[in-house]
């Protein structure tokens, strides 16, 4: 029997994923362990294997292209299987959906209908309808906007039928019916924006009193800029003219189109009005925005060329489309940078003890440790003796991790990376320096795994090998801390009142000041440096 396989979520911030490349095409044989593509998610692009045996029969997701979780990725089964049962199902929702947009612009007209009839009906009838309220999409949503709705009230709503399709902060996702029964009404309009939580619809009996639900505060004002449309139609022409016309504009200005598609014309500032879909009914779908350039975009790129011949320069570029950990790293740092109040600080250590110690413990047999590992066990031992360094800050609380989980950044291809050495404290030299070597090799080789990359408590990011003697970094949140790691300096040193050549390394404790205060930081880095420069205390 043929098997499903949908994008997959390989991070736990993933919400979408590029198929990077197939290792396999419809028609190979799969057995399980295969690996049949590489998944380019917010965090690193990874092999994603079948789990499955059989023969590849379709390919939901071509190379290149992005998709949310959860979407058709492949179809595997046995040889020449009719798979028309997978596929279709799909393609009905796509109608009814198109079916049921032709009616969305009379749901305003139904509701106005239907609260004069609920006003009119005996007002003591029990409760038998349910509210269904804006819901949290993802973890950081805290408003949504409704995109489309799917249904209109007075229909017939069953359990997991699409209700709507609503945007958050992440993506545009359909929203099913945990309920059955009729649509009686609608909270939040098409293309109005509500907090989680506010009242989106109510479903029930077709005959339900649920007047009771909106004299209780549930149902929710309409926004501003609906009011002003409204009031500049009232002084513009009689009300009976205005409705006209507004429908009329309506059906111009409506556009069939799916929600991936929509979101590449958003990102591409495409006039929707000047495309013509090739779907069913004329949607518009991805294919037919492929290569699309607006009139005006190719105009002023034409007049932009005549310039350039004009003015003979020798200017050029290459613009680079940003991958998907491009986009979360960009994303993930802008929001720590400006949520989180940085402050810094930096002090100089000695390492003539450390760079003995070193040497002496790489004699020993299968021991071989770098400096960074040094550092990552003394920040270990450190950080249990200063909790508040080792902590997560909630708006209402903070969180101080018993666990000591050290994340250390590692440079790849696509950008950055942080693998996680977890229960650092509890782990030998010998132990993190091999653990860290692996990570690192596996997180360029992008065999690394999801679950490796997650619950840091604290960060260090070290530039030392390429020169670099000091710089700052900003917090890998959800942490309070990250350590700068410089370079190895020899340079003349005080010593007991005589100046004499040593080495030195800078180190620079970037904190969040919400959760470490300025002495706290500065105990921490006292304590780090007694264990880096006097390594062997680490031992005992």
């Amino acid at each position: 029997m043929a098997q499903v396989v949908n994008m997959p979520r390989l991070s736990d911030t993933m919400e979408e994923g590029v198929v990077a490349k197939w290792l396999v095409k419809v028609g190979d044989e799969v057995s399980e362990g295969d690996i049949l593509a590489e998944i380019e998610t917010d965090k690193a692009t990874m092999e994603f294997e079948s789990f499955h045996e059989g023969v590849l029969l379709h390919i939901g997701i071509n190379e290149g292209e992005t998709a949310a979780v959860d979407t058709l990725l492949a179809i595997i089964g046995e040889k020449d299987e009719d798979i028309s049962m997978l596929l279709n199902p799909d393609i009905k929702v796509d109608s009814a959906q198109l079916d049921l947009v032709d009616q969305i612009n009379e749901s305003e007209k139904n509701n106005n209908e239907t609260n004069t009839e609920i006003e009119e009906r005996n007002v003591g009838s029990s409760k038998n309808f349910e509210i269904i309220r804006m819901p949290r999409l993802s973890d950081t949503m805290e408003e949504g906007t409704v995109s489309s709705w799917l249904v209109n009230v007075g229909e017939k709503v069953k359990e997991g039928d699409i209700l709507a399709e609503i945007e958050t902060d992440k993506a545009t996702m359909e929203f099913e019916s945990f309920y059955e029964g009729t649509l009686l009404y609608i909270g939040i309009e098409e293309g109005e924006t509500a907090n989680v939580d506010n009242l989106l619809a109510i479903i029930g009996d077709e005959n339900a009193d649920f007047s009771s639900a909106l004299l209780n505060g549930d149902s929710e004002p309409k926004p501003v800029n609906k009011a002003v449309s409204t009031e500049n139609d009232d002084k513009n022409e009689a009300p009976k003219t205005n409705t006209e016309k507004n429908e009329n504009d309506n059906e111009e200005r409506r556009v069939f189109i799916s929600p991936l598609a929509k979101k590449i014309a958003s990102e591409k500032n495409i006039d929707l009005k000047l495309v013509k879909g090739s779907g069913e009914n004329g949607r518009i779908i991805k294919s037919d925005l492929d290569g699309y350039q607006n009139k005006s975009d190719q105009r002023v790129e034409n007049d932009i060329i005549i310039d350039h011949k004009v003015l003979e320069t020798n200017e050029s570029f290459e613009d680079v489309e940003n991958s998907q950990m491009r986009k979360a790293i960009a994303k993930r740092l802008s929001d720590s940078k400006f949520t989180a109040p940085h402050y810094y600080l930096s002090v100089e250590f000695n390492m003539d003890n450390a760079i003995a110690f070193r040497t002496q413990y790489n004699t020993l047999p299968d021991s071989k440790i770098s400096f960074n590992d040094i550092i990552v066990k003394a920040c270990a031992i450190s950080l249990k003796k200063h909790p508040k360094v080792n902590s997560q800050w909630f708006l209402e609380k903070t969180r101080l991790n018993h666990h000591i989980n050290i994340g250390v950044a590692v440079g790849v291809a696509d950008g950055l990376i942080v693998p996680v050495v977890k229960n650092a404290n509890e782990k030998s030299l010998t132990q993190i320096g091999t653990e860290i070597k692996d990570l690192a090799l596996r997180s360029r080789e992008k065999k690394i795994k999801p679950e490796e990359m997650e619950g840091s408590t604290f960060t260090i990011s070290n530039l030392g090998m390429f020169g670099i003697q000091e710089f700052t970094s900003i917090i890998n949140q959800p942490n309070s801390a990250i350590l700068s790691v410089g370079s190895i300096i020899k340079k003349p040193v005080l010593i007991d009142e005589k100046i004499q050549p040593g080495n030195t390394m800078k180190l620079t404790l970037a904190c969040d000041h919400r959760t470490v205060d300025g002495v706290t930081g500065a105990e921490f880095l006292e304590t780090l440096k007694g264990f880096i420069e006097n390594p062997v205390t680490m031992l005992v």
